[in-house]
């Protein structure tokens, strides 16, 4: 019988290979060291985004950093590219590196075709990183839900303790400031 091993890679191979071609066919993240290749968007997934995107900037202004599906450097093994992240401000806009768990006050997912992964594996990988709130903008049931307080069970197991759900006509606070998210108009 042969052992099979499976190569798991870093952050810096990882971007070395996307500096050679490797993913010029399209979108891949770095989940706990494995190549995911991202599915493609369908409308509803871009307008929500884009009306989240739009609106967020509008609302925080130099208050926050708004990136859309950008990365963000999550441990030595994954860089997941949500598809919003509000982070702390920086005047480089994180030229130096993109921004880790402690800069990113909220990791947003908008989600239709990968909602069971989005609240499985990507929900995992937030709390065990200490992504303080993940919000999945849940497009099949048009809600958003908030997830806050991460936790490991010390047995491997990560989650959030806390699960809000709003609806498509409400508002929710976001985690800095005073400032209030109207979700009308987000869910196309």
């Amino acid at each position: 019988m042969v052992a099979v091993s499976v190569k798991r890679f870093t952050t810096d191979e990882f971007h070395r290979l996307g500096e050679l071609g490797f993913f010029d066919d399209g979108p891949v993240e770095l989940i706990r060291g494995e190549l995911v290749e991202k599915s493609p968007k369908r409308t509803p997934h871009s307008v929500c985004n884009t009306r989240l995107v739009r609106r967020l900037i509008l609302l925080l202004g130099d208050q926050a950093t708004v990136r859309g599906q950008e990365p963000v450097t999550l441990s030595n093994h994954s860089e997941p590219s949500p598809d919003v992240v509000v982070a702390q401000y920086r005047q480089d806009d994180y030229l130096a590196g993109h921004p880790g768990p402690g800069d990113c006050w909220v990791v947003m997912e908008v989600s239709d075709s990968t909602l069971a992964y989005d609240r499985g594996t990507k929900l995992s990988l937030y709390a065990e990183s200490g992504v303080g709130h993940y919000w999945v903008f849940n497009l099949v049931n048009r809600q958003l839900e908030v997830y806050r307080e991460p936790y490991g069970d010390g047995q491997g197991a990560y989650g959030y303790r806390q699960k809000l759900t709003y609806l498509a006509t409400e508002t929710v606070a976001l985690p800095m400031g005073d400032c209030v998210l109207e979700l009308d108009g987000l869910f196309p």
